[in-house]
């Protein structure tokens, strides 16, 4: 069975909306095949995140970059995902082994960087962005829920039997 991880850090309620329903949206009756486990970016310690088949990734948006949380799972777990560091300690791109990941990010006012920190990092591993990221401002709508629904369900379906 594959396994889908879900990596988050949401710590507003206008996050967490979003959480829950990529989290609805993984879980679709309709996937089957696919073991979702979903851990707060603080706790993915209690799992082998190499072991995954594929990720979703949430976070807010803080001072222009990831939450200090979702980095925190980065930097314990870089080099066991796979990634890649240059001669200079930048990461490096990795071919082979394209591990699905999608990612959504909230902000009040802006996501740009956020994005960029996390697709920097996405980009060293041997990863490849499945879905279009999923960046919310502000206040969050049913449109905004729908696209994470359908978010969550376009990884998982990724994975499917």
């Amino acid at each position: 069975m594959a396994r889908l991880l879900v990596v988050h850090h949401s710590p507003t309620r206008a996050t967490r909306q979003l959480t829950d329903r990529v989290v609805a949206g993984a879980h679709d009756d309709a996937i089957t095949g696919v073991e979702v486990e979903v851990l707060p970016a603080l706790e993915a310690d209690r799992a082998d995140p190499a072991d995954a088949d594929g990720f979703l990734l949430g976070t807010s948006a803080n001072f222009g970059y990831m939450s200090g949380a979702l980095k925190h799972f980065f930097d314990r777990h870089f080099l066991a995902l796979g990634g890649a560091l240059a001669d200079d300690g930048s990461g490096a791109p990795v071919t082979g082994g394209r591990k699905p990941y999608g990612l959504w990010v909230h902000g009040r006012y802006d996501t740009t960087g956020a994005v960029r920190s996390v697709q920097a990092i996405a980009g060293a591993l041997p990863w490849r962005q499945a879905s279009e990221v999923l960046e919310v401002l502000g206040d969050v709508g049913e449109e905004q829920l729908e696209a994470a629904y359908e978010l969550g369900g376009t990884i998982a379906a990724l994975l499917a039997d």
